[in-house]
Protein backbone atom coordinates (compact mmCIF):
# COMPACT_ATOMS: atom_id res chain seq x y z
CA UNK A 1 0.00 0.00 0.00
CA UNK A 2 1.28 3.54 -0.75
CA UNK A 3 1.70 4.49 2.90
CA UNK A 4 3.75 7.57 2.08
CA UNK A 5 0.98 8.92 -0.12
CA UNK A 6 -2.03 7.88 1.96
CA UNK A 7 -2.01 9.40 5.43
CA UNK A 8 -5.01 7.41 6.66
CA UNK A 9 -3.41 4.12 5.58
CA UNK A 10 -0.41 5.02 7.73
CA UNK A 11 -2.78 5.96 10.57
CA UNK A 12 -4.49 2.59 10.22
CA UNK A 13 -1.14 0.79 10.42
CA UNK A 14 -0.22 2.72 13.56
CA UNK A 15 -3.45 2.00 15.48
CA UNK A 16 -4.69 -1.27 13.94
CA UNK A 17 -5.93 -3.58 16.73
CA UNK A 18 -6.99 -6.46 14.50
CA UNK A 19 -8.72 -7.38 11.25
CA UNK A 20 -9.92 -10.30 9.19
CA UNK A 21 -7.77 -12.75 7.24
CA UNK A 22 -9.42 -14.77 4.48
CA UNK A 23 -7.21 -17.30 2.71
CA UNK A 24 -8.50 -19.55 -0.08
CA UNK A 25 -5.98 -22.25 -1.06
CA UNK A 26 -5.09 -23.14 -4.61
CA UNK A 27 -7.97 -24.72 -6.56
CA UNK A 28 -10.59 -24.28 -3.83
CA UNK A 29 -13.90 -22.82 -5.02
CA UNK A 30 -16.21 -21.58 -2.29
CA UNK A 31 -19.90 -21.56 -3.16
CA UNK A 32 -21.00 -19.74 0.01
CA UNK A 33 -19.95 -16.11 0.57
CA UNK A 34 -17.72 -15.17 3.49
CA UNK A 35 -19.50 -12.39 5.39
CA UNK A 36 -17.44 -10.05 7.58
CA UNK A 37 -19.49 -7.82 9.88
CA UNK A 38 -17.96 -4.74 11.57
CA UNK A 39 -19.81 -2.65 14.16
CA UNK A 40 -18.60 0.67 15.59
CA UNK A 41 -20.28 1.25 18.98
CA UNK A 42 -20.17 4.90 20.08
CA UNK A 43 -23.04 4.84 22.58
CA UNK A 44 -20.86 5.80 25.54
CA UNK A 45 -17.81 7.44 23.97
CA UNK A 46 -16.54 8.64 20.64
CA UNK A 47 -14.70 5.69 19.11
CA UNK A 48 -12.04 5.23 16.46
CA UNK A 49 -11.89 1.84 14.77
CA UNK A 50 -8.93 0.82 12.56
CA UNK A 51 -9.41 -2.59 10.99
CA UNK A 52 -7.01 -4.06 8.42
CA UNK A 53 -8.34 -6.95 6.33
CA UNK A 54 -6.31 -9.25 4.11
CA UNK A 55 -8.02 -11.37 1.43
CA UNK A 56 -6.01 -13.90 -0.59
CA UNK A 57 -7.35 -16.13 -3.36
CA UNK A 58 -4.62 -18.45 -4.60
CA UNK A 59 -4.34 -19.74 -8.17
CA UNK A 60 -7.50 -21.26 -9.70
CA UNK A 61 -9.60 -20.51 -6.62
CA UNK A 62 -12.86 -18.59 -6.24
CA UNK A 63 -14.43 -16.74 -3.33
CA UNK A 64 -17.00 -14.05 -2.60
CA UNK A 65 -16.39 -11.82 0.43
CA UNK A 66 -18.93 -9.39 1.86
CA UNK A 67 -17.75 -6.59 4.15
CA UNK A 68 -20.62 -4.84 5.92
CA UNK A 69 -19.96 -1.83 8.11
CA UNK A 70 -22.49 -0.82 10.77
CA UNK A 71 -22.59 1.50 13.75
CA UNK A 72 -24.51 2.05 16.96
CA UNK A 73 -24.96 5.78 17.38
CA UNK A 74 -24.39 7.76 20.52
CA UNK A 75 -23.96 11.39 21.61
CA UNK A 76 -20.72 11.56 19.63
CA UNK A 77 -19.83 10.29 16.17
CA UNK A 78 -17.83 7.12 15.59
CA UNK A 79 -14.92 7.12 13.16
CA UNK A 80 -14.01 4.06 11.09
CA UNK A 81 -10.65 3.98 9.27
CA UNK A 82 -10.53 0.71 7.37
CA UNK A 83 -7.98 -0.86 5.03
CA UNK A 84 -8.51 -3.96 2.89
CA UNK A 85 -5.83 -5.63 0.80
CA UNK A 86 -6.72 -8.29 -1.77
CA UNK A 87 -4.57 -10.61 -3.87
CA UNK A 88 -6.14 -12.57 -6.72
CA UNK A 89 -3.87 -15.36 -7.99
CA UNK A 90 -3.60 -16.67 -11.52
CA UNK A 91 -6.86 -17.93 -13.03
CA UNK A 92 -8.65 -17.09 -9.78
CA UNK A 93 -11.79 -15.06 -9.11
CA UNK A 94 -12.30 -12.83 -6.09
CA UNK A 95 -15.58 -10.95 -5.64
CA UNK A 96 -15.73 -8.30 -2.93
CA UNK A 97 -18.90 -6.50 -1.81
CA UNK A 98 -18.41 -3.51 0.50
CA UNK A 99 -21.58 -2.32 2.24
CA UNK A 100 -21.35 0.97 4.12
CA UNK A 101 -24.52 1.09 6.22
CA UNK A 102 -23.48 3.09 9.27
CA UNK A 103 -25.77 5.71 10.82
CA UNK A 104 -26.07 9.33 9.73
CA UNK A 105 -23.50 10.61 12.26
CA UNK A 106 -20.72 8.17 11.38
CA UNK A 107 -17.41 9.07 9.75
CA UNK A 108 -15.95 6.42 7.47
CA UNK A 109 -12.73 6.30 5.45
CA UNK A 110 -12.04 3.07 3.58
CA UNK A 111 -9.01 2.16 1.48
CA UNK A 112 -9.03 -0.94 -0.71
CA UNK A 113 -5.95 -2.07 -2.63
CA UNK A 114 -6.20 -4.99 -5.07
CA UNK A 115 -3.56 -6.89 -7.01
CA UNK A 116 -4.77 -9.06 -9.91
CA UNK A 117 -2.56 -11.65 -11.62
CA UNK A 118 -2.69 -13.37 -15.02
CA UNK A 119 -6.08 -14.67 -16.23
CA UNK A 120 -7.63 -13.62 -12.91
CA UNK A 121 -10.78 -11.59 -12.27
CA UNK A 122 -11.35 -9.14 -9.44
CA UNK A 123 -14.93 -7.94 -9.00
CA UNK A 124 -15.83 -5.24 -6.46
CA UNK A 125 -19.09 -3.54 -5.59
CA UNK A 126 -19.06 -0.53 -3.23
CA UNK A 127 -22.47 0.41 -1.85
CA UNK A 128 -22.75 3.53 0.33
CA UNK A 129 -26.06 4.12 2.10
CA UNK A 130 -25.07 5.68 5.43
CA UNK A 131 -22.53 7.92 7.08
CA UNK A 132 -22.20 11.67 7.49
CA UNK A 133 -18.81 11.85 5.81
CA UNK A 134 -17.55 8.92 3.73
CA UNK A 135 -14.44 8.49 1.61
CA UNK A 136 -14.00 5.32 -0.47
CA UNK A 137 -10.50 4.89 -1.95
CA UNK A 138 -9.96 2.04 -4.38
CA UNK A 139 -6.72 1.13 -6.13
CA UNK A 140 -6.44 -1.83 -8.51
CA UNK A 141 -3.21 -3.07 -10.08
CA UNK A 142 -3.56 -5.39 -13.08
CA UNK A 143 -0.14 -6.86 -12.50
CA UNK A 144 0.07 -9.44 -15.32
CA UNK A 145 -1.34 -10.09 -18.78
CA UNK A 146 -5.01 -10.97 -19.34
CA UNK A 147 -6.10 -9.75 -15.92
CA UNK A 148 -9.61 -8.35 -15.45
CA UNK A 149 -11.27 -5.94 -13.03
CA UNK A 150 -14.93 -5.00 -12.66
CA UNK A 151 -15.79 -1.99 -10.49
CA UNK A 152 -19.34 -1.08 -9.49
CA UNK A 153 -20.43 1.63 -7.09
CA UNK A 154 -23.71 3.03 -5.79
CA UNK A 155 -24.32 5.88 -3.36
CA UNK A 156 -27.73 7.11 -2.17
CA UNK A 157 -27.43 10.40 -0.30
CA UNK A 158 -29.81 12.71 1.53
CA UNK A 159 -29.71 15.29 4.30
CA UNK A 160 -26.20 16.73 4.52
CA UNK A 161 -24.33 13.54 3.71
CA UNK A 162 -21.01 13.87 1.88
CA UNK A 163 -19.52 10.89 0.00
CA UNK A 164 -16.31 10.77 -2.05
CA UNK A 165 -15.37 7.88 -4.34
CA UNK A 166 -11.79 7.84 -5.62
CA UNK A 167 -10.66 5.02 -7.91
CA UNK A 168 -7.46 4.14 -9.76
CA UNK A 169 -7.14 1.24 -12.19
CA UNK A 170 -3.50 0.66 -13.14
CA UNK A 171 -3.04 -1.32 -16.36
CA UNK A 172 0.60 -2.34 -16.09
CA UNK A 173 0.69 -5.20 -18.64
CA UNK A 174 -0.84 -5.97 -22.07
CA UNK A 175 -4.27 -7.43 -22.77
CA UNK A 176 -5.88 -6.20 -19.59
CA UNK A 177 -9.57 -5.40 -19.23
CA UNK A 178 -11.42 -3.16 -16.80
CA UNK A 179 -15.00 -1.99 -16.61
CA UNK A 180 -16.17 0.66 -14.14
CA UNK A 181 -19.70 1.90 -13.42
CA UNK A 182 -20.55 4.22 -10.52
CA UNK A 183 -24.02 5.67 -9.95
CA UNK A 184 -25.38 8.15 -7.44
CA UNK A 185 -28.74 9.51 -6.33
CA UNK A 186 -28.44 12.74 -4.31
CA UNK A 187 -31.24 14.51 -2.47
CA UNK A 188 -31.69 17.54 -0.19
CA UNK A 189 -28.33 19.18 0.66
CA UNK A 190 -26.12 16.16 0.11
CA UNK A 191 -22.82 16.32 -1.73
CA UNK A 192 -20.98 13.72 -3.76
CA UNK A 193 -17.64 13.48 -5.52
CA UNK A 194 -16.26 10.97 -7.99
CA UNK A 195 -12.65 10.95 -9.13
CA UNK A 196 -11.83 7.97 -11.31
CA UNK A 197 -8.55 7.43 -13.10
CA UNK A 198 -7.52 4.81 -15.64
CA UNK A 199 -3.76 4.55 -16.06
CA UNK A 200 -2.44 2.62 -19.08
CA UNK A 201 1.31 2.17 -18.95
CA UNK A 202 3.54 2.15 -22.02
CA UNK A 203 3.87 -1.65 -22.14
CA UNK A 204 0.13 -2.27 -21.63
CA UNK A 205 -0.82 -2.65 -25.28
CA UNK A 206 -4.20 -4.17 -26.26
CA UNK A 207 -5.81 -2.72 -23.12
CA UNK A 208 -9.60 -2.38 -22.97
CA UNK A 209 -10.79 0.00 -20.26
CA UNK A 210 -14.17 1.63 -19.74
CA UNK A 211 -15.37 4.05 -17.08
CA UNK A 212 -18.76 5.65 -16.48
CA UNK A 213 -20.19 7.81 -13.70
CA UNK A 214 -23.90 8.71 -13.74
CA UNK A 215 -25.78 10.80 -11.20
CA UNK A 216 -29.30 12.02 -10.51
CA UNK A 217 -29.93 15.15 -8.46
CA UNK A 218 -33.33 15.18 -6.75
CA UNK A 219 -32.89 18.62 -5.20
CA UNK A 220 -31.66 22.03 -6.34
CA UNK A 221 -29.39 22.07 -3.29
CA UNK A 222 -27.66 18.73 -4.01
CA UNK A 223 -24.13 18.94 -5.43
CA UNK A 224 -22.13 16.43 -7.45
CA UNK A 225 -18.53 16.84 -8.63
CA UNK A 226 -17.25 14.31 -11.16
CA UNK A 227 -13.74 13.98 -12.55
CA UNK A 228 -13.23 11.01 -14.91
CA UNK A 229 -9.63 10.69 -16.10
CA UNK A 230 -7.61 8.77 -18.67
CA UNK A 231 -3.81 8.68 -18.62
CA UNK A 232 -2.59 6.59 -21.55
CA UNK A 233 1.01 5.92 -22.56
CA UNK A 234 0.32 3.04 -24.98
CA UNK A 235 -0.90 3.50 -28.55
CA UNK A 236 -2.90 0.30 -29.20
CA UNK A 237 -5.76 0.53 -26.69
CA UNK A 238 -9.53 0.92 -26.45
CA UNK A 239 -10.45 3.26 -23.62
CA UNK A 240 -13.42 5.48 -22.86
CA UNK A 241 -14.74 7.48 -19.95
CA UNK A 242 -17.60 9.78 -19.20
CA UNK A 243 -19.76 11.38 -16.54
CA UNK A 244 -23.33 12.66 -16.53
CA UNK A 245 -25.29 14.54 -13.88
CA UNK A 246 -28.94 15.46 -14.33
CA UNK A 247 -32.49 15.09 -13.09
CA UNK A 248 -35.15 12.44 -13.54
CA UNK A 249 -36.49 11.92 -17.03
CA UNK A 250 -39.70 13.97 -17.13
CA UNK A 251 -41.14 11.90 -19.98
CA UNK A 252 -40.65 8.66 -18.05
CA UNK A 253 -42.16 10.32 -14.98
CA UNK A 254 -45.16 11.49 -17.02
CA UNK A 255 -45.63 8.01 -18.47
CA UNK A 256 -45.77 6.42 -15.00
CA UNK A 257 -48.15 9.07 -13.69
CA UNK A 258 -50.40 8.62 -16.73
CA UNK A 259 -50.72 4.96 -15.70
CA UNK A 260 -52.18 5.93 -12.35
CA UNK A 261 -48.97 5.89 -10.28
CA UNK A 262 -48.60 8.75 -7.81
CA UNK A 263 -45.75 11.21 -8.23
CA UNK A 264 -43.92 10.09 -5.09
CA UNK A 265 -44.03 6.42 -6.05
CA UNK A 266 -43.16 7.19 -9.68
CA UNK A 267 -40.03 9.10 -8.68
CA UNK A 268 -39.00 6.30 -6.35
CA UNK A 269 -39.53 3.66 -9.04
CA UNK A 270 -37.34 5.54 -11.53
CA UNK A 271 -34.57 5.86 -8.96
CA UNK A 272 -34.84 2.19 -8.08
CA UNK A 273 -34.49 1.26 -11.76
CA UNK A 274 -31.50 3.60 -12.00
CA UNK A 275 -29.79 1.87 -9.04
CA UNK A 276 -30.61 -1.63 -10.29
CA UNK A 277 -27.86 -1.48 -12.93
CA UNK A 278 -25.31 -1.65 -10.12
CA UNK A 279 -27.19 -3.96 -7.74
CA UNK A 280 -27.80 -6.55 -10.47
CA UNK A 281 -24.02 -7.03 -10.78
CA UNK A 282 -23.63 -8.03 -7.13
CA UNK A 283 -23.01 -11.77 -6.72
CA UNK A 284 -25.64 -13.78 -4.84
CA UNK A 285 -29.40 -13.55 -5.41
CA UNK A 286 -30.22 -13.39 -1.69
CA UNK A 287 -27.84 -10.48 -1.10
CA UNK A 288 -29.19 -8.62 -4.13
CA UNK A 289 -32.77 -9.02 -2.89
CA UNK A 290 -31.91 -7.77 0.60
CA UNK A 291 -30.09 -4.76 -0.79
CA UNK A 292 -32.91 -3.89 -3.17
CA UNK A 293 -35.39 -4.01 -0.30
CA UNK A 294 -33.22 -1.65 1.75
CA UNK A 295 -32.70 0.67 -1.24
CA UNK A 296 -36.41 0.71 -2.08
CA UNK A 297 -37.24 1.65 1.51
CA UNK A 298 -34.63 4.43 1.55
CA UNK A 299 -35.77 5.88 -1.77
CA UNK A 300 -39.48 5.71 -0.88
CA UNK A 301 -38.77 7.50 2.42
CA UNK A 302 -36.63 10.08 0.61
CA UNK A 303 -39.42 10.83 -1.87
CA UNK A 304 -42.19 10.88 0.74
Amino acid sequence: LPVREEAFVALNAAFMPDGAFVFVPRGVQLNIPVHLVFVNDSRTNATVVSHHNLLIAEDSSAVTVVESWHSVSGPQAGFTNAVTETFTGRNARLELVKLQMEDRSALHIGHTQATVQRDATFHISTITLGGALVRNNLGILLSEEYSTAHLYGLYLLSGKQHVDNHTLVDHAFPNGYSNELYKGVLDQQSEGAFSGKILVRQDAQKTNAYQSNKNILLSDDAVMNAKPQLEIFADDVKCSHGATTGQLDEEALFYLRSRGIGETAARAFLNIAFAADVINNIPGESLREQLMQRIEKKLLESNA
